[in-house]
């Protein structure tokens, strides 16, 4: 689905924290802010909410620890039990680095999957971008235009926020499938009569 946005450009962090709170303020739908390096605060600015990754490597950590012991004692007590010189068929301290290494792997895998699904940065995902200097030297905010949105308005009001360049894209909205080396052509059928 396409979507209109209004993207500001500017020059320096310190004109897009003010700005960007006061975006927030007016009551406008920012869709995202790029920027060519981490911006500490940004993300409290914007109002979003704590990531959920470190949720998803603990459950997964979690997950690793059970299958772990769980497989190392299904195997030693039920289905291949050996008396090993009369030690214990469930050696817990034995399975202490097993254990370890498929908690770290099973967590570490499941972060940047989860990552790389939260940021729709997967291969072969395409995404718009709206300003080519974004990840050289300008901060871009784009904002999203909802039915109540007047552009003119946004626009005046990026402007005397401080953005030096303003502009209005339309977009596909999220992610899809392409490649950025192979320009996309919509080609439409037209009818011709003789």
């Amino acid at each position: 689905m396409r979507k209109k946005f209004v993207v500001g450009c500017f020059d320096d962090e310190k004109v897009l924290f003010p700005a960007v709170k006061n975006v927030r303020r007016a009551g406008y739908k920012i869709h995202d802010v790029y920027t060519p390096f981490p911006v500490h605060g940004l993300d409290h600015a914007m109002g979003l909410r704590e990531t959920s990754l470190h949720t998803v490597g603990f459950i997964f950590g979690l997950t690793g620890t059970s299958i772990a012991i769980g497989g190392m004692g299904w195997i030693f007590t039920t289905d291949w039990p050996l008396n090993i010189g009369g030690k214990p068929h469930f050696p817990l301290p034995a399975f202490i680095p097993i254990t370890f290494e498929l908690t770290v792997l099973l967590s570490a895998i499941s972060m940047v999957y989860t990552f790389c699904w939260l940021c729709k940065m997967m291969p072969g995902v395409k995404k718009h971008h709206f300003h080519p200097r974004a990840t050289d030297d300008l901060f871009v905010m784009v904002i999203e235009c909802t039915a109540k949105t007047n552009e003119t308005e946004v626009q005046s009001f990026l402007q005397n926020n401080g953005a030096i360049e303003i502009n209005v894209q339309e977009a596909e909205d999220g992610w899809w499938f392409g490649r950025y080396d192979k320009e996309q052509k919509l080609y439409r059928t037209e009818e011709v009569g003789y």
